[in-house]
């Protein structure tokens, strides 16, 4: 596939942090994903990476993704993924294993007592 076939896949534009793995360099760093589609995405920060590297990626709902540097410019980076994932896992809230909104839940202090102290 030529440079420009990859433009038409739909991308959900979005901001959120990852850890990234680089082959051969020791460590995780964080970077920021500024759009992510079912067969990569674009990062942002983190070290620098050279074309064709093998990467992986932990994004959040989704685990560990294997990639390789498709394309880099100044701080950002394009990763091909070696499979495909499903875009709208990683926009997802992360689960609380209560459906119940967090803004809705009682803070922990009442929770915990079930009642108000008198002032």
């Amino acid at each position: 596939m030529g440079g420009n076939e990859h433009r038409q896949i739909a991308r959900d534009s979005l901001f959120l942090m990852a850890d990234l793995r680089i082959d051969g360099v020791s460590g995780d760093h964080r970077v920021r994903v500024r759009n992510v589609s079912a067969g990569g995405l674009m990062a942002d920060g983190g070290p620098s990476v050279q074309r064709g590297a093998l990467v992986w990626v932990n994004l959040r709902n989704v685990g560990w993704v294997e990639g390789t540097v498709a394309w880099v410019q100044d701080s950002r980076c394009g990763i091909a993924f070696r499979d495909e994932i499903d875009p709208k896992l990683a926009r997802a809230p992360v689960s609380q294993g209560d459906s119940t909104s967090r803004y809705a839940r009682p803070p922990l202090a009442f929770a915990a007592t079930k009642h108000l102290r008198k002032i």
